[in-house]
């Protein structure tokens, strides 16, 4: 446990959890990432349950070492809103990276040695926690949903990602450093990569568990409908871009590279 809180001093990263309406699960992810020595941003994304009071008790009754604070929305904005939320506070307090974690109890905080372990090796990556495409309690539409995604992000970058809809992420707080960001929700996180991938950035995938509860257990905020057609949208608008600035960008850098 030393090694890994000198590993997040070194990176000077922190834990975000964005959260709305799983006060089923938040106060066990809170109490299981309390057991490892990083920081703690909770970013309350306008929950109606008991979400605010949940956290509100636990960070009473913290006596750790480590900070745990909670940003909390008026009204729900958006899963990208919380991610973008909790990075502008991480810089503020001086952090240089996150890990964002989901708040539904699918992720292991115990993986977050995985992360630092990697982020000594690629600091300035973009590192993503790869499920597994196939995964016992996946519900089916997910799996055909990470394909899809899985198949544009490669038209787009050109490279090939096992994960790209995975939420147990470390970003390099200038991952964030852009004025106009087109998206808010859960088409956010791919918007993330991609554009920083076309800025330079590497992304590199890791293995982490991953637990899906059973069919009537589960809380997900996901509308299959909305947010499909937002995540085709943005698709859509990535790959004209991609076509007409990122390509041709590479083959005249690839040219010039060359005398």
């Amino acid at each position: 446990m030393d090694e890994f809180r000198q590993q997040i001093e070194d990176l000077k990263v922190c834990l975000v959890i964005p959260t709305y309406n799983h006060d089923p699960f938040i106060g066990h992810v809170l109490s299981d990432s309390l057991q490892y020595p990083i920081d703690i941003l909770i970013i309350n994304d306008g929950s109606t349950d008991q979400t605010r009071s949940i956290v509100e008790k636990i960070i009473k009754e913290n006596t750790n070492n480590q900070k745990i604070e909670m940003v909390t929305f008026s009204k729900n904005k958006g899963k990208g809103a919380a991610i973008k939320a909790g990075a502008k506070r991480a810089l503020k307090l001086g952090y240089k990276a996150i890990i964002t974690m989901d708040s539904d109890g699918q992720h292991f905080p115990s993986d977050l040695k995985k992360f630092m372990d990697q982020a000594l090796k690629t600091p300035k990556a973009i590192i993503v926690g790869s499920r597994g495409i196939e995964h016992e309690n996946m519900p089916k539409k997910n799996t055909k949903a990470n394909k899809i995604s899985n198949f544009w992000f490669h038209f787009q970058t050109r490279i090939n990602l096992p994960d790209t809809q995975s939420g147990f992420r470390y970003y390099p707080l200038s991952c964030f450093q852009r004025s106009i960001w087109f998206t808010d929700r859960y088409n956010f996180e791919l918007e993330i990569m991609v554009r920083n991938i076309w800025r330079g950035f590497h992304v590199v995938p890791i293995p982490i568990q991953v637990y899906y509860p059973p069919k009537g257990v589960r809380v997900t905020h996901f509308r299959p409908t909305v947010d499909f057609l937002r995540i085709t949208l943005l698709n859509t608008f990535l790959s004209i871009i991609a076509v007409i600035y990122y390509y041709p960008k590479k083959a005249i850098l690839k040219l010039l590279n060359k005398y």
